[in-house]
């Protein structure tokens, strides 16, 4: 019989826009495709589901980054390996998620260090058209702060490549941590 993989989170931090949800389907797959049982909270899909009570106020953003690490650490400390992808705007709350899944299993900050003109041109939606037109309060990188993480394990900038390249430098990130082997599983 073999020993359960360890567990561990992989939090994707960065702009709305940014391109955390793509990298984190392409890392949750390939994740998958190795033999790691796999989970990914996207932060769309927690907000309908898991805080959907939630408005954007500091103490909600802050609500729901606490709600999703506790699951993150959860999943993680049962041996799945947890891709989020949570805009997860401020430093100190993302700190607090750190030192919850750290109590179970590692926890992997990358940033999605994607500019703001670039996050702004990919947006299908016109979230940010609305912001700056005083239409949608709150938004992240228009009228509330996003605080970019002072030393994550990565930094990605999905302006300067594809997705699938990203997602390659995270893979192997998690590679050189000995969080994940280079190989699928057998």
């Amino acid at each position: 019989m073999t020993a359960p993989r360890q567990g561990f989170v992989v939090w994707l931090t960065g702009l709305p826009c940014s391109g955390k949800t793509t990298l984190g389907r392409l890392v949750a797959a390939e994740l998958g495709r190795r033999g790691h049982l796999v989970d990914n909270l996207d932060g769309d899909a927690v907000r309908s589901r898991l805080s959907s009570g939630l408005g954007f106020s500091r103490e909600d953003r802050d609500t729901n980054v606490e709600r999703v690490a506790w699951v993150a650490s959860r999943l993680s400390r049962a041996g799945a390996a947890v891709v989020v992808t949570l805009i997860s705007p401020y430093e100190a709350t993302r700190s607090r998620a750190r030192a919850t899944v750290e109590e179970h299993a590692p926890f992997v900050e990358v940033h999605v260090a994607t500019p703001l003109a670039v996050c702004m041109s990919r947006d299908d939606r016109g979230l940010y058209a609305k912001a700056l037109a005083g239409e949608l309060a709150n938004f992240t990188g228009v009228d509330d702060p996003y605080e970019e993480p002072a030393d994550p394990e990565l930094r990605v900038d999905t302006e300067g490549e594809p997705p699938e390249a990203s997602a390659q430098r995270i893979l192997a990130r998690l590679e050189e941590l000995g969080l994940v082997s280079g190989e699928p599983a057998a």
